[in-house]
């Protein structure tokens, strides 16, 4: 959560921070602002959520005073301290010469807070973030630099951070740290750049590098100094940036989510591709000990929102192809109910940033008590990546828009073919079956394409029902997590009411609230369970709710359960979430719309989390 960008060189600094943060604004937007080193000090503009935009700040931005080569910005999602001007980033010390950005949670902010107003200093916000710029300047005071500052005031914070500072007396100087919260750095000529998502600095970097846990970068032009707090390595580690500037733009669209959802065919088919139906080439991938593999007894799925549904996929898949016992957790619970994990334990944690701080510490707690780890994420050496025994890459490109949509497909297509890959490693799959799903599977690209193109069916059942405000998802087996995902779409960008439900579980308590002014969505493609889905919706039918069915192009019979269709085509069933979804995600779509929102920037709610 909160977008950071720094830059520094004889580059136009002022646009590029501008720039950054248009491209950071998944990451929150209840406030923004910037700090130039400029002839006289350091110069602000910050503005807050009712007025914030950043045709506003670039505006403003076209007043300050000649620019000294480096400056800071900040978009924020707010943690502590309410979503206004005050509490905007970046904050100043009391001398007004540093200025600092955060992303993450100070944890003793209130301990320090306490002490810096016992000193003298006078704190201007209600965040926990201020309190760095106040021990920055109290590290100044005996003429340290300012990377010195900024390592001695690490050494009294305790938390987890991303920060960029600037000082005015060091103009085209950017120091930043991190501690869990992520951050990049990139460099080009005579110029380098630190951010905390690669968005940012897209098409302004030429080689880009992690910063780990620990390190303090200086940038000056293109030059970058490494120090370190405890025993982080010396060295930047470079990153593979397989992105480019027109895939982190909307090219067209009217919004990031419509062109994502248009996207998922290529995300689905880029994240099998190179795979093939080969089950030793993902294990190659992976590089983790196919021997360790074999040993495995029992497998956990952790996760958080949206990845959290695609693990529930996976759980059907491993549990019928591999035949190993699956529990699937929600991340933020994982490490604090004493889970029984061991050296034949398989912890996969997924996330689409690879960031999420629940999920990386539920990897990291598993790695503690002996388990073997593996990462589903989107992002290449992203925290959990360099955390985990093995990843497993989905290819979907970068997803701006904060409801994820093309990134649910691709780790629900990636889950199931590891698992149709552990499936042969382990025998409990003849090489024949595998291939055959694997086939099957890489055709689903094409059938989603198919399903995108019925985009004005469902968005013409939209219009009709949108005048509900109660809205209930049902299904069974894998059409549960489907119903779950699609009642979470409705929910993140459209703010209705809506929930998600086992079928079969209505019947003992939540049917209490079916009326006529329900709106009731079946995922009622066929599967095993097809029948007792349609007696579900029978049930709600009685009670007066209209239904909405998802069946399969070619099932007549479905059609007559629901007072309207979404049609998608058929598959096996294992793999039908990954078709099955996309109505649901239009029909949250169109919604969100007809209420006036904002479909890329939800309120309340950010991209990329890393808070707990």
């Amino acid at each position: 959560m909160c977008g950071i960008i720094g830059a520094t060189g004889p580059i136009p600094v002022a646009k590029i921070l501008i720039e950054g943060l248009e491209r950071l604004e998944y990451r929150g937007y209840d406030s923004a602002g910037v700090a130039l080193v400029v002839e006289g000090g350091i110069w602000r503009t910050r503005a807050a959520v009712s007025t914030v935009s950043m045709k506003s700040l670039a505006d403003a931005v076209v007043n300050a005073p000649k620019v000294l080569d480096a400056g800071v910005g900040h978009t924020r999602w707010a943690t502590h301290g309410a979503p206004n001007e005050r509490n905007a980033h970046p904050h100043s010390d009391c001398t007004g010469k540093v200025a600092i950005v955060h992303n993450g949670i100070i944890e003793n902010h209130a301990i320090l807070s306490s002490r810096l107003i016992e000193d003298g200093h006078n704190l201007a916000s209600d965040t926990d973030s201020e309190v760095i710029a106040h021990l920055v300047e109290e590290n100044l005071r005996d003429g340290s630099s300012l990377t010195q500052a900024v390592l001695n005031t690490l050494k009294v914070i305790e938390g987890t951070y991303a920060i960029a500072a600037v000082r005015s007396d060091e103009p085209g100087t950017v120091v930043a740290a991190r501690n869990v919260s992520p951050l990049i750095v990139g460099v080009s000529e005579g110029a380098s750049y630190v951010a905390s998502d690669i968005p940012a600095i897209l098409g302004r970097a030429e080689k880009y590098f992690s910063v780990a846990d620990g390190q303090v970068v200086t940038l000056k032009g293109e030059n970058l100094q490494v120090d370190v707090v405890g025993e982080a390595p010396g060295e930047l580690m470079p990153l593979e940036v397989s992105w480019d500037l027109d895939m982190a733009q909307k090219g067209g669209y009217e919004s990031f989510m419509l062109k994502e959802i248009d996207e998922e065919p290529r995300a689905i088919a880029d994240t099998l591709r190179m795979r093939g139906i080969e089950a030793i080439e993902m294990f190659d991938e992976l590089n983790l000990d196919p021997a360790v593999l074999r040993q495995i007894d029992k497998i956990f799925l952790v996760a958080c929102g949206t990845s959290f549904h695609a693990a529930m996929v996976a759980k059907y898949a491993f549990e019928h192809w591999c035949k190993i016992p699956v529990e699937l957790d929600i991340a933020s619970e994982f490490r604090y109910r004493d889970p029984v994990v061991d050296g034949k334990t398989l912890v996969i944690g997924v996330s689409q940033s690879g960031e999420t701080i629940d999920t990386l510490q539920a990897l990291r707690e598993a790695r503690r008590l002996g388990s073997h780890a593996i990462a589903v994420a989107n992002v290449v050496d992203s925290s959990m990546t360099r955390e985990a025994d093995g990843v497993l890459y989905t290819r979907a490109g970068p997803e701006i828009g904060v409801a994820a949509t093309k990134t649910f497909v691709a780790q629900v297509a990636i889950l199931e073919a590891f698992a149709l890959s552990l499936a042969e490693l382990r025998n409990t799959l003849y090489k024949s079956e595998t291939e055959l799903l694997m086939n099957e599977l890489l055709t689903i690209p094409l059938k989603v394409e198919r399903a995108i193109a019925r985009a004005s069916e469902y968005r013409s059942v939209a219009k009709e029902i949108g005048d509900s405000k109660d809205f209930f998802f049902l299904g069974r087996h894998v059409g549960y997590p489907t119903a779950l995902e699609g009642a979470l779409k409705l929910k993140e960008i459209s703010y209705l009411h809506a929930e998600g439900f086992a079928a079969g579980e209505l019947k003992h308590g939540p049917i209490a609230l079916i009326d006529s002014s329900s709106v009731v969505i079946g995922v009622a493609t066929r599967g095993r369970l097809w029948s007792k889905v349609l007696s579900n919706l029978e049930e709600v039918r009685a009670r007066g709710a209209r239904v909405v069915v998802v069946a399969n192009e070619d099932d007549t019979q479905t059609a007559h359960f629901g007072d309207y269709v979404f049609k998608v085509p058929s598959t096996h069933e294992l793999f039908a979430p990954l078709i099955d979804i996309i109505p649901l995600q239009f029909l949250a779509y169109d919604l969100a719309l007809q209420h006036g929102n904002d479909v890329d920037r939800p309120r309340n709610l950010a991209k990329t989390v890393t808070v707990e």
